[in-house]
């Protein structure tokens, strides 16, 4: 591995580390209560949440949290449920339900522990009453082939939803709720992260509505009436049964992206981090950075070379093909496509949770090479970008990053090193 590739590796696990739930959570822990203590909690990180908690804390505790297939790790009085991402299943139905029931009936001393963590939305899936699981599983696989944003997609999920929008937290009360998040989202909004099921929400029905149509999203009549109902309104701010609900923010995508930044500063490199929360589309945002990598290369601004462009954030992906792939090899494709083989840039881009897109492949790593690489194998790298084949292509030329699950998740992380022209 070149000294480039294996420094933007190492930035990767700098950031992942950076944000692990042993290093950001015990400091977050509440006082321990009069009564009891229950932990509930979804997401790809809440397993590893519940187990640092475990170690941490001081007396009796239950509870049950449901995190990824395959993210599981041993806990001796949290029960861990496993559950599809990120489509939901009936698993993660199943453990919803269980949740719900078991912050029946609390009290004023007791205290409810949420783990919250980037893919809960799909983890603690619980349809309103007058809808099933398979029609939130199909606008579910709907709207991430449409390109919408997450905080969009997050909306539509909170009204459709019995568990998330802030209902969670109401069925705790009175007892307090303390909610330790993991942000994975732009701009780190509790109502957007797992679609917010302990944190009031200020979109509306209305709002859902208006995502559907946006992106052209047929749905069945059931879910029209129930937005055009209001029906399937979420718990608003100011709501009482919230009174006694907190949200403690442990670990983000700048963090990691500080951290990431400490590396490439010990190996002589400038970092500059450009943004934790860039959104749009993955194939736009790599034309974007490649514009940005040349002028740095070529011209020595807005940066003088050798530098490191660091961001997060999460883009999308509109499909439109039939290849492998996910948010961060389309960016990076995209990337290399338009450097178009400009020496000097080097680039990798990886979700932190270990896998981009459905596969357990973080994302990829380039060099100036990959076109060549990519045509002496005979594949059109334009073609596999049409096709949404980041995964594919990636693999094809050995660069792929895979890592195994990370158990934390703060969303994207892109680094591109760049090296004055000579």
């Amino acid at each position: 591995m070149t000294f480039q590739a294996t420094l933007l590796r190492s930035m990767f696990d700098a950031a992942v580390a950076a944000a692990q739930p042993s290093l950001c959570l015990p400091a977050h822990l509440p006082e321990p209560p009069r009564g009891r203590t229950l932990v509930i909690g979804a997401g790809k990180a809440s397993a590893e949440m519940a187990r640092v908690l475990e170690q941490h804390w001081p007396g009796e505790l239950s509870g049950l949290v449901v995190t990824r297939y395959g993210y599981a790790v041993p806990c001796l009085r949290i029960e861990i449920a496993e559950a599809a991402h990120p489509v939901p299943d009936a698993k993660g139905q199943e453990a919803a339900r269980r949740i719900l029931a078991m912050v029946q009936g609390l009290t004023a001393d007791d205290l409810v522990i949420c783990l919250i963590s980037g893919g809960g939305s799909a983890l603690l899936p619980m349809p309103h009453p007058a809808l099933d699981l398979a029609v939130k599983q199909e606008i579910n696989r709907a709207l991430l082939q449409s390109g919408a944003t997450i905080g969009e997609m997050n909306c539509v999920r909170r009204h459709l939803s019995a568990i998330k929008g802030g209902r969670l937290a109401a069925a705790c009360h009175p007892a307090r709720v303390v909610t330790l998040l993991i942000s994975d989202v732009p701009g780190d909004n509790p109502a957007d992260i797992a679609s917010g099921p302990t944190c009031a929400d200020a979109t509306t029905c209305a709002d859902a509505l208006d995502i559907l149509k946006r992106y052209g999203i047929s749905v069945p009549a059931a879910v029209t009436q129930l937005l055009e109902s209001g029906a399937s309104e979420s718990i608003k701010p100011g709501d009482p049964r919230l009174a006694r609900s907190e949200v403690r923010l442990i670990t983000a995508p700048q963090i990691a992206l500080e951290a990431a930044a400490e590396v490439a500063r010990k190996a002589g490199i400038t970092p500059y981090i450009m943004g934790d929360s860039i959104e749009g589309e993955a194939r736009d945002v790599g034309i974007v950075m490649a514009g940005i990598a040349r002028q740095v290369a070529m011209r020595g601004q807005p940066f003088e070379a050798p530098c490191v462009l660091l961001s997060g954030g999460e883009t999308t992906v509109t499909i439109r093909g039939k290849g492998r792939g996910g948010r961060n090899v389309e960016f990076l494709l995209s990337l290399g496509v338009s450097l178009n083989g400009h020496p000097g840039i080097y680039a990798i881009a990886c979700d932190t949770d270990g896998v981009d897109g459905q596969e357990e492949i973080a994302g990829a790593i380039i060099g100036p090479d990959m076109l060549e690489k990519a045509w002496g194998q005979r594949i059109n790298p334009r073609l596999s970008l049409a096709n949404n084949d980041g995964h594919g292509f990636f693999q094809a030329l050995g660069a792929s990053v895979v890592c195994g699950p990370t158990l934390t998740n703060v969303n994207d992380f892109r680094a591109i090193y760049v090296e004055p022209q000579a």
